[in-house]
């Protein structure tokens, strides 16, 4: 591990000045991700701010009726948060779903959404790997890929996002507040990570130095009709090979609001449009639910070993649609 300063940052402008002033600064949450890629040789920082201590830690309402996050909320106060659990429930499972007791205590919200891919290639510096190192290649792509993307894709870069609880949070259209020296800004979680394209080094829209301060929801009644679905290779402490988070309002057996979200098949947090699109209007059955799921994945692209992902996809879009249906109409 390269050698590194660090400091703990009193207050938020306080912590972008240092970063503004130093480009090889990293902020450090829980640092549940970046130290072990700091051990890898993967993350050099020159110097750590710890940000864990700024007043960042609340989940409170929004005057319009929403939920704002603090950037430093760690995974384990999030999920439990009551209302986390009765207006957003899918958002309470997907963190539940992902990770340890113990690393669900230290990891935070904000470094949630910036944790990086676990592909092989990439955590392995004796290979090369395009987001690793821009330009040097993607073994991946005819190599292990089992786990690798099927949506989103190029022929740069097929690793997946690990992140569960940004599905959820890109279901209900979630917004990531920041801040630089320029003053405040937000993205839409949807834009928040760029498409992989043929610059998959470049992850974020966040401007250089950026300190994520907040992630809000905007009030969505559908979400609390809302369910997270994860499918791993062992049951505790894996990461998913495809997971859903759904919404859906059933009225009259019609179809009037729906949200569905994609994980571990894409570089980012996948927003399932065309299957929302699909489905709205239509009866809440099995024959519409397949469709919907089909209408998604027509753009799929496997490669040779992953292509197991297309109907597990399918199968998981169905079975958590069902299931919402079937609470809807009791």
């Amino acid at each position: 591990m390269r050698e590194f300063a660090y400091e703990r940052a009193h207050d938020v402008p306080g912590a972008v000045a240092v970063l503004g002033a130093d480009p090889e600064a990293r902020y450090l949450g829980g640092g549940t991700n970046l130290v072990d890629l700091m051990k890898a040789g993967i993350e050099r920082p020159a110097r750590l701010v710890d940000v864990r201590a700024l007043p960042l830690d609340r989940v409170e309402r929004t005057s319009a009726g929403g939920l704002r996050i603090g950037a430093t909320v760690t995974n384990s106060d999030l999920a439990a948060h009551p209302e986390v659990r009765r207006r957003y429930p899918a958002l309470a499972q997907a963190v539940l779903a992902g990770a340890s007791g113990q690393l669900r205590n230290m990891a935070t919200v904000g470094g949630n959404l910036l944790q990086r891919t676990r592909c092989g290639y990439f955590t392995d510096v004796s290979k090369p790997c395009n987001k690793r190192v821009p330009g040097s290649g993607c073994p991946a792509v005819r190599g292990e890929h089992r786990n690798a993307a099927i949506l989103g894709a190029s022929e740069h870069c097929v690793a997946v996002h690990p992140s569960d609880m940004g599905v959820a949070l890109t279901a209900f259209d979630a917004v990531v507040e920041y801040e630089t020296a320029d003053g405040t800004g937000e993205l839409a979680l949807g834009d928040f990570y760029r498409p992989v394209g043929d610059t998959p080094h470049l992850e974020t829209a966040l401007p250089a130095g950026a300190l994520i301060t907040a992630v809000t929801l905007p009030p969505a009644p559908v979400a609390a009709h809302s369910r997270y679905r994860k499918v791993r290779e062992r049951a505790s402490y894996a990461f998913a090979i495809g997971s859903v988070a759904a919404a859906l309002d059933v009225r009259d057996g019609v179809v009037r609001d729906v949200r569905i979200a994609f994980g571990a098949v894409a570089s980012r947090p996948w927003r399932a449009r065309a299957a929302e699109r699909e489905l709205l209007g239509r009866p809440a059955d099995g024959t519409s639910f397949a469709d919907a799921a089909d209408a998604e994945l027509a753009e799929a692209s496997a490669l040779p070993h992953n292509a197991y992902k297309v109907p597990l996809m399918r199968n998981l879009v169905v079975a958590l649609l069902t299931e919402l249906e079937q609470e809807a109409t009791r």
